[in-house]
């Protein structure tokens, strides 16, 4: 017992020792954070060849390159903005962000850019104004202008004509779900809708804006300091002719992407894909172990440890993983004002701790099944405890638990997929991203095509090691 409770202190203080690294090391570059959403063409998306670009991108590397900074483009889940630049983990906002409606939640720079929301129809429909929405269904971004613009008191009675209004996470699965005739209308930014149906012949934007608008760079309340430097160089930029040559670049010729084949996309997954990989190694390197652990704590006839561990179970089972990593990522700094963990860290900790409570009920589940003749037999043979605990006993809970892991396993696998909540780019967060850049299902099917061989991989290998463990029948 005392063997497994030092290995649980060194995989924490490990963990530990990482982070710390992590965010050191992060201390001491001057480095300018940029978070943007990267499902958003033509201001911030990821092209054919895996590099972050865009309008504001471009705005942003020109201004980082011109005041020294290390430029850092963060990807970010549009819901957690303020978050993230609350925690610290942004240092501003600059991806086609309106100012209005949000004048006093933060500091901004001087408007770049002037813009308006539009409804995006099916031609076939012959939507030609608001009056045609009447009893239609519209989509809007969550916490979006466009969400903002209907919701306010000018075009309410607009609203209450739809027969709903959903909201969304993504432009892309609007669109998607347009085209597909779920919807009638999707309302979202001009120059976004622009580019993201230039080559869909069926989708069409109705003549008669929602609102008007106005984009600028967004930072945390206060941060005055930085947003005068940002400035300054913004407006540099305009007085020597940069900023036009960036706006002629990508509202003034045609920068859409080419078309990717299956192939190319499933090549565009391997970053993602690694990911997945790192999260669900590591939560098993971990976990497994830790789940021991927990087994023998809930096991333990020391009251004050069994009811510590029924309620540490009863919290990682009673609540959602997405909400865990939330606690994880953002706890230290709301909580503590302490630094947040790294964002990959973040994660697999968060993995480690859910699914070692998981993993801990299999095992108790196993230990309670082993006859107590084995116990009394080993004692007579001489074993210590330990030895017969980790000799006699583990080995054949291990046989006895296995399919239930592999179900735990083979979950994990899918589950990786959740580090989404809180922008750590795995295989289905790139995969999303490059169905935005490309307007096509096509990557879906090809992050399917590597969940399903992956699973695959991992149930034949379990198979396999039942087998081994025959042995113990």
């Amino acid at each position: 017992m005392k063997k497994v409770l030092k290995l649980f202190v060194m995989i924490m203080l490990s963990f530990t020792c990482l982070s710390m690294f992590s965010v050191d090391a992060h201390a001491k570059e001057k480095v300018l954070t940029v978070g943007f959403d990267q499902e958003c063409p033509p201001f911030g998306f990821v092209d054919n060849d895996k590099n972050f670009v865009g309008f504001d991108i471009d705005l942003a590397r020109e201004a980082a390159k011109r005041l020294g900074y290390k430029l850092k483009l963060q990807p970010i889940d549009w819901d957690s903005k303020d978050m993230e630049l609350d925690s610290g983990h942004i240092d501003c906002i600059w991806n086609a962000f309106t100012i209005n409606g949000r004048e006093d939640k933060y500091t901004w720079t001087k408007p770049y850019l002037n813009n308006s929301q539009v409804f995006v129809v099916r031609k076939s429909d012959k939507i030609k104004s608001h009056d045609d929405l009447k009893n239609k269904i519209v989509e809007v971004q969550k916490d979006s202008s466009a969400e903002a613009a209907l919701e306010s008191e000018e075009h309410r009675e607009l609203a209450k004509s739809f027969k709903s209004m959903i909201k969304i996470g993504s432009y892309q699965t609007a669109l998607l779900e347009l085209e597909q005739g779920s919807v009638d209308a999707v309302a979202m930014d001009y120059y976004v809708a622009r580019y993201m149906i230039k080559e869909k012949d069926t989708l069409t934007i109705v003549n008669e804006n929602i609102s008007k608008e106005q984009y600028g760079i967004g930072f945390k309340k206060g941060n005055t300091k930085l947003r005068d430097e940002i400035q300054k160089t913004v407006d540099a930029m305009k007085k020597d002719g940069t900023f036009n040559k960036i706006s002629d670049k990508w509202f003034g010729s045609d920068v859409t992407t080419k078309k990717m084949t299956l192939p190319q996309i499933m090549y565009q997954l391997i970053d993602g894909m690694m990911k997945s990989l790192k999260i669900f190694f590591f939560t098993l390197l971990f976990s497994l172990p830790l789940g021991l652990f927990v087994a023998l704590a809930r096991m333990s006839k020391n009251k004050v440890i069994q009811n510590i561990t029924k309620f540490y179970i009863s919290i990682m089972r009673g609540t959602p993983l997405m909400l865990q990593m939330f606690v994880v990522y953002f706890g230290p700094f709301y909580l503590f004002n302490m630094p947040s963990p790294a964002r990959g860290f973040a994660v697999i900790f968060a993995f480690v701790i859910n699914y070692a409570a998981y993993f801990g009920e299999i095992f108790r589940s196993g230990i309670a099944s082993m006859e107590k003749g084995q116990y009394e037999a080993a004692q007579l043979l001489g074993y210590s405890s330990f030895q017969t605990f980790f000799v006699i006993i583990l080995p054949q809970v291990i046989k006895r638990i296995l399919p239930s892991i592999t179900n735990e396993v083979i979950t994990l696998v899918k589950d990786t997929s959740l580090a989404f909540a809180i922008a750590y780019v795995e295989m289905f967060s790139q995969a999303k991203v490059i169905a935005a850049n490309q307007k096509s299902m096509m990557p879906f099917v090809a992050a399917a095509i590597f969940y399903y061989v992956f699973n695959f991989i991992v149930a034949v290998l379990m198979e396999h090691c039942e087998k081994l463990m025959d042995y113990y029948d």
